[in-house]
């Protein structure tokens, strides 16, 4: 039981460090999501942030509860997915935001969403509520890749 919070903090600081790698690449991203062309049901560009933030909770505590399950080693395959997806999670920003190559994103998008579900498959099997708390951001990653490939053809230039 010592563990547990400690545990539930490093997990939660891991998703949120890797949110912070996301945040650098899109510090500017205002002004340029502005600037885009998009389609009439992208949301704003306020909403993104409190959306990822209860997301990249989520997350976090679905990790936590497959790790004080068996542990690392229990669920190597489970969690070694999960942070290969959080990776693929902060990258896609920077090809992006800081990067502006719309191809090579919605390329990562699909690679993220394939991740996920995997992710979600494999927590689901070490933990039906972990698995179960993936399944918004999965949802929110589908939204994404929709929105990603609209906004990278309705801007060629931009996302060259």
């Amino acid at each position: 039981m010592k563990r547990q919070l400690p545990g539930l903090l490093g997990w939660l600081l891991l998703v949120f460090a890797a949110a912070a790698i996301g945040g650098l690449a899109s510090s500017s991203a205002g002004p340029f999501y502005q600037q885009l062309v998009r389609p009439d049901w992208a949301p704003p560009g306020w909403l993104f942030a409190p959306v990822w933030s209860i997301l990249y909770l989520l997350m976090g505590l679905a990790a936590w509860l497959v790790w004080r399950g068996p542990g690392f080693r229990g669920a190597r395959i489970a969690l070694a997915l999960f942070l290969v997806q959080l990776a693929a999670n902060a990258l896609w920003t920077w090809l992006f935001f800081a990067w502006q190559k719309g191809a090579l994103a919605f390329g990562e998008i699909l690679v993220l969403w394939a991740l996920i579900l995997a992710t979600v498959i494999a927590f689901w099997r070490v933990r039906p509520l972990a698995g179960a708390l993936l399944l918004p951001y999965l949802a929110w990653v589908s939204f994404a890749c929709a929105l990603s490939y609209s906004i990278w053809q309705m801007n060629p230039r931009l996302l060259g």
